[in-house]
């Protein structure tokens, strides 16, 4: 029996900047990446508030002000989602870089596509020197920085909140 061809690749998604119409869509996208990444390491409490309609709401409040975030679109769907400010103080460590990633989410079913990379591009550039903070105990997301240049500079805090450590890397 011969084999079966490969699957047709996808049609490559647009990234755009957000707009508050987007909102829906960018909750789904943040919700859904929690609960698919964080799932098993949150007490099952946690999702008692953090909900779909609870990020739609902040979704919905963020778009609305100042923040400058983009989508990848594909089929007239957003399937992830970034943005990128200034460096902050986080668990009481000052910025060590001027431009910081805030977050990046991809729906895991576009995992490996390149839709997390142009993102990332889109809101900072390759070479652009960056800090972005991430949970220390998701490998996936840390090797994808690392091969974007991003390394650990062995900053490390507790969010209390959610009792997960998150570590910075930095380019």
């Amino acid at each position: 029996m011969p084999a079966a061809p490969p699957p047709a690749p996808l049609p490559p998604a647009t990234i755009r900047p957000a707009t508050p119409e987007d909102a829906p869509g960018c909750a789904i996208v943040h919700h859904t990446s929690w609960v698919e990444t964080y799932g098993g390491l949150l007490p099952a409490e946690h999702w008692e508030t953090d909900t779909l309609e609870a990020r739609t709401a902040t979704w919905r409040r963020w778009l609305a002000g100042e923040l400058t975030a983009v989508v990848a679109e594909l089929d007239g769907r957003v399937v992830g989602v970034a943005f990128a400010d200034r460096g902050r103080e986080v668990g009481g460590h000052a910025p060590v870089r001027d431009r910081e990633l805030w977050l990046l989410y991809v729906l895991a079913e576009h995992h490996g596509t390149g839709i997390g990379q142009a993102l990332l591009g889109a809101v900072v550039p390759p070479g652009v020197p960056a800090q972005l903070w991430v949970v220390e105990e998701n490998p996936r997301a840390r090797r994808f920085y690392e091969r974007h240049g991003f390394v650990p500079d062995g900053a490390r805090f507790v969010d209390e909140r959610l009792d997960l450590a998150e570590v910075r890397h930095v380019r």
